[in-house]
């Protein structure tokens, strides 16, 4: 048996959002609380939290994956330099995951930051 590693060649992000981190954190909580409540969770990557949406598999995403191309419809983020587990505000609790040890999502929090 051969085991093959194809890493991703390319991230294409469709639109892009900035927000400041307070008013993110509103939206975020604002839109669970929306949800029925729960806990919400952000990724944090290299002083950038995003939250992003792909698009869903279709015969024509699944052959860009199989290309090696990776299409995310939107990415909403905030500058955040320093990672904690939890923001609690008085509208509820935001959940804080670290992910710089995905390199897609290191590479991606570089160009945000560019655009920041």
């Amino acid at each position: 048996m051969e085991v093959t590693i194809e890493p991703w060649k390319k991230l294409v992000v469709h639109e892009v959002i900035e927000y400041n981190f307070e008013n993110l954190v509103k939206i975020v909580l604002s839109q669970a609380r929306a949800a029925g409540g729960g806990i919400s969770s952000m990724n944090w990557c290299n002083g950038m939290v995003f939250q992003h949406t792909v698009f869903p598999d279709t015969d024509s995403t699944v052959q860009e994956k199989l290309k090696g191309t990776i299409h995310y419809s939107s990415v909403v983020f905030a500058i955040k330099e320093n990672f904690e587990r939890q923001v609690v505000k008085d509208t509820g609790t935001l959940n804080l995951v670290d992910v710089s040890a995905n390199s897609i999502f290191r590479e991606l929090a570089e160009v945000l930051k560019k655009r920041g």
